[in-house]
């Protein structure tokens, strides 16, 4: 019995030995540096989800280099993930305390998200600015209060919302000067946001102003998509519905000239609508891959009774705005009419960083994960939706007369397009 309690007691001393000597034996490589982490997840997170597949060794290496002001790029000892790591540590030897390693840290990477083609999309956020930019796509402006430019408590009743906009109104109706117009004008439109039930409803919880307007011109519907966000397509659903009982009211137009874009599944929706679930809708291109979109929505019953629809276009319709246009185009749904799109046709992903080095920030990757397709299966960005119908040849009013039918509608289509956005 004694012999086996010395061997279990002899074994766990050369346990320990063994333990103490990987742990604290001299020469042995310290416990990786936080910092160095938070760069190297950067590189596997960007490496991983970034659209193409780039020398990201490269890349960090040239923004080690003007990070640190280095007359030359580091050479690697070998071109991959280790060699960069070995070249983050080496750089940041020079750092004389935590604070300057987090600064350089957050400078390489956000440099190199800032490099990343397209030039200026990429991003390093903290929580906060990314909050700010959810609300941005969301359509809210938390520094606006539509219920105090009417002097109103919030959620005041529609009632009260008409009475103190007559009475603001009778202050400013006469005035002359361009702050008094400014005021009207918002105040027309505050009154005309908190007087309908369903966006009154939206800005009361959410603080969410509507994206839509539309108007009835004659026999045609029309829609001004300024912004998408994720109201919109109730926007819409709920316009084309009442209009649903108008009669002759049978073909048109989905304005998106200045339509900045929003979230990407806004097209898998609203493309489900005119086309039905589970319909191919467009493609996503990422590392070489072409991945398959499907539509999101059943068919609408209402959308049937519209025979022509037309989408206006211009150079500044951009990223899910063209991925529409280009569905439109691609399954014959409509007919686009005004200018090349801007060709921002990029899909952007959020992924937040698990390493931390502020107790008081998380940070996170904001990049462009793929690319859509045009209706000829061209990448969009750089390249832009080509309109069926271009505005700037001379003979573009009569060129309508190719692709409708309606009169009405193409005079619609004219005046529109000569006015502008009806907003």
């Amino acid at each position: 019995m004694r012999k086996f309690w010395k061997r279990i007691i002899t074994l766990v001393v050369i346990i320990l030995i063994i333990v103490f000597g990987i742990y604290y034996w001299p020469g042995r490589e310290a416990k990786a540096d936080v910092h160095v982490e938070f760069v190297m997840e950067a590189y596997d997170v960007i490496s991983e989800n970034y659209w193409i597949k780039g020398d990201m060794p490269d890349y960090f290496a040239q923004n080690v280099a003007s990070t640190f002001k280095l007359p030359v790029k580091p050479t690697l000892a070998t071109n991959d993930r280790a060699g960069v790591e070995k070249m983050i540590i080496d750089a940041f030897k020079v750092a004389n305390s935590a604070d300057e390693k987090k600064e350089f840290a957050l400078k390489i990477v956000g440099s190199i998200m800032n490099d990343l083609p397209p030039v200026g999309v990429n991003a390093l956020r903290s929580d906060k600015e990314e909050v700010a930019f959810r609300e941005g796509i969301s359509n809210i402006d938390r520094s606006k209060d539509l219920y105090a430019q009417l002097n109103l408590e919030t959620g005041a009743p529609i009632q009260k919302v008409e009475e103190a906009y007559e009475k603001k109104v009778k202050l400013l109706e006469n005035a002359t000067s361009t702050e008094a117009k400014a005021e009207l004008e918002q105040l027309v439109y505050a009154k005309e946001v908190l007087t309908n039930q369903n966006t009154k409803k939206l800005y009361d919880e959410e603080k969410i102003e509507p994206t839509i307007s539309s108007e009835i011109l004659d026999s045609t519907l029309y829609f001004y998509i300024g912004k998408i966000a994720p109201t919109t397509l109730l926007e819409f659903a709920q316009i084309v519905e009442a209009a649903s009982t108008t009669p002759r009211v049978n073909n048109m137009i989905i304005d998106l000239r200045g339509n900045l874009g929003g979230t990407l599944d806004f097209a898998n929706h609203f493309l489900g609508l005119f086309l039905g679930m589970n319909q191919f809708a467009y493609d996503l291109f990422h590392q070489g891959d072409h991945n398959v979109q499907r539509t999101m929505q059943p068919r609408f019953v209402p959308l049937a009774k519209y025979k022509e629809i037309a989408i206006l276009a211009d150079g500044m319709t951009q990223s899910t705005a063209e991925v529409i246009s280009a569905a439109f185009k691609r399954f014959n749904l409509g007919t686009v009419v005004g200018e090349k799109t801007r060709g921002w046709g990029t899909v952007e992903a959020t992924i937040p960083l698990k390493t931390v080095i502020d107790e008081d920030v998380n940070y996170a990757l904001f990049m462009v994960h793929s690319l859509t397709l045009r209706d000829d299966n061209e990448p969009i960005a750089d390249k832009g939706v080509d309109p069926d119908v271009d505005i700037k040849t001379p003979t573009w009013k009569g060129d309508l007369s190719n692709y409708f039918r309606s009169a009405g509608l193409i005079k619609n289509i004219q005046n529109v397009i000569v006015s502008g956005p009806l907003k």
